[in-house]
C-alpha cells in the first residue's frame, strides 16, 4: 500500500526514490512528487520542492528529519 502525503514538520524517515512525478492537482499550481521506498519497506509518495525534484534521480536517497524539509542523503 502506498501513502500519499506532504511531509509533516515533525516527520522523520529515510528511503530510496523509486519514481518522480508532477501534476496540476488544483488546476493552477504544479506540484512535484517523489515515490520513496522507506527503510522499513513502506512505499510513500511525498510532495517536495521543485529544486529538490529536479536534482533527484531514481535510486537517490532521501532523508527527512524532524523540523526540516527532505534532502538528498
Amino acid at each position: 500500500m502506498m501513502n500519499s502525503r506532504k511531509p509533516g514538520q515533525d516527520d522523520a524517515w529515510e528511503g530510496v526514490v523509486t519514481s518522480k512525478s508532477r501534476g496540476m492537482l488544483d488546476g493552477s499550481n504544479l506540484y512535484h512528487f517523489a515515490e520513496v521506498r522507506l527503510t522499513d519497506g513502506e512505499l510513500i509518495k511525498v510532495r517536495i520542492g521543485r529544486r529538490l525534484w529536479k536534482s533527484l534521480e531514481v535510486d537517490d536517497r532521501l532523508v527527512k528529519r524532524p523540523g526540516a524539509d527532505p534532502v538528498k542523503g
